[in-house]
């Protein structure tokens, strides 16, 4: 909990107090319960079913109600100040917005459902901060309203989810604002942060549905793992990297890990238990099968010795299996001494 938030800011009084602003019960009861303040959000049904009136009247209410306490914001509504100066700090803090779950955490103990709705309900009546609502593509977020409204937070989210889009892969949020020619990272990357098209991990900002920011599943996780280290790993190196990663599931079993890297044309075998992703070049085949392969390639016989440093290449093995393989299968050919290349005869008989 922030230093500003633990001195200043009583959150529960300062609910009680503006709901004590509000002459009539039933209207305190709308309220609360509309917004959830001590208890889960309720409908417009829901409330009209208890107080015995109907779900459009509950809508007028409430309606007038906050009207009145926008009305009395910019005059005497209880602790307006208070909020307008820690919302406001905490806003230059974290780039000038922020979601509400984030502002939540920073300002009450626990960062329940109720002290969010609480948080939410202060950034409306608050004249220092601008709600931004949650729907399909947003959160629930607050932004400095001397710089937003809620239509600009979501119109400005829109043009990084755009560059995004161009880039085309997941970078770290200063290419993105590089690309969006704005000088201010942080507050790019919260303004990225209150959308529900993107995600981040890792460092990297990307569309929701890019694995590499948001892995949805046991494979994903692996490709993550292997992209993340640049190089091959043995699968149960890449089980003790899912175990200490901040993926949201990670008690993966090794043998789960293993299935599913045998499944995934993303990820190549290229030693015992070693894994590789295919992208970096790798081919799926035996050792024998990249021996031809290199033979293939080079279009003239070469000495063993350059056939082992070749295929090391392509495969994590031990050189004697190598020499196992070009020494034991008749698709290749001692040509001299040492040097090998691929039995014609053997291709042809593979062919009919």
């Amino acid at each position: 909990m922030s230093q500003i938030a633990e001195t200043t800011l009583q959150v529960e009084t300062i609910i009680k107090d503006i709901l004590g602003s509000i002459e009539r019960e039933r209207e305190r009861e709308i309220i609360s319960r509309r917004y959830g303040l001590f208890d889960r959000r309720e409908t417009l049904e829901q409330i009209g079913e208890l107080l015995g009136i109907t779900r459009e009247r509950v809508r007028q209410l409430e309606k007038a109600v906050i009207t009145k306490l926008l009305a009395q914001a910019e005059k005497d509504l209880p602790h307006v100040k208070e909020l307008n100066k820690v919302l406001t700090e905490l806003l230059v803090e974290t780039g000038r917005v922020s979601k509400i779950i984030d502002l939540s955490e920073k300002l009450t103990k626990e960062n329940s459902r109720i002290d969010q709705s609480r948080i939410a309900f202060f950034t409306k009546l608050a004249t220092a901060t601008t709600f931004v609502s949650e729907n399909d593509n947003f959160y629930a977020s607050a932004a400095l309203s001397s710089e937003y409204s809620e239509d600009g937070v979501r119109e400005k989210v829109g043009y990084i989810v755009d560059a995004i889009k161009k880039i085309a892969k997941p970078v770290v949020i200063k290419e993105i604002a590089g690309a969006m020619g704005h000088p201010n990272s942080i507050e790019i990357e919260a303004l990225a942060s209150t959308s529900k098209k993107l995600a981040t991990l890792n460092g990297l900002w990307g569309l929701i549905k890019w694995p590499m920011v948001n892995p949805k599943n046991i494979r994903d996780k692996i490709y993550v793992i292997l992209y993340k280290k640049g190089k091959q790993m043995h699968f149960s190196e890449i089980a003790e990297a899912i175990a200490e990663s901040n993926f949201k599931r990670k008690n993966i079993t090794i043998q789960a890990i293993h299935n599913e890297l045998i499944k995934d044309a993303r990820f190549v075998l290229v030693g015992r238990g070693i894994y590789a992703l295919k992208e970096w070049g790798f081919k799926k085949g035996n050792v024998s099968d990249v021996i031809t392969e290199v033979l293939k390639h080079s279009g003239e016989p070469l000495h063993r010795d350059e056939i082992v440093k070749r295929v090391l290449k392509k495969r994590f093995v031990k050189e004697t299996t190598i020499l196992l393989n070009l020494q034991g299968k008749d698709q290749f050919k001692r040509v001299a001494k040492a040097t090998y290349a691929l039995d014609q005869n053997q291709k042809v008989k593979t062919h009919q």
